[in-house]
């Protein structure tokens, strides 16, 4: 089956920087939007960034400027630049890809901002 992998979260100091990808397996990769979700504990999940299957790229207001969003397709990785992190950013990340029908998730990866 669809198999979406997210490694790269971790603990870091205010200001840090951090870099997650996104494995996919099993899926035309390059037909797909892929994005990024996140969710802090008490709160609900949000998009904090797209990328189309066209390379065309969103984020959320709280991330633009901070955060970016890139695709290899000859790899099948999607990865999330996350620089100037902040407390607020706390959360555990997630992958989805997406295309009409087609919705797909990884499990997870902790993202911990702290001093």
């Amino acid at each position: 089956q669809v198999q979406l992998v997210e490694s790269g979260g971790g603990y870091v100091q205010p200001g840090g920087s951090l870099r997650l990808s996104c494995a996919a397996s099993r899926i035309s990769f390059s037909n797909y939007a892929m994005r990024w979700y996140r969710q802090a504990p008490g709160k609900q999940r949000e998009l904090v960034a797209v990328i189309t299957s066209s390379d065309i790229t969103t984020y959320a207001d709280s991330v633009k400027g901070r955060f970016t969003i890139s695709r290899d397709n000859a790899k099948n990785t999607v990865n999330l630049q996350m620089n100037s992190l902040k407390p607020e950013d706390t959360a555990v990340y997630y992958c989805n890809a997406h295309r009409i029908l087609y919705d797909y998730w990884g499990q997870g990866t902790q993202v911990t901002v702290s001093s």
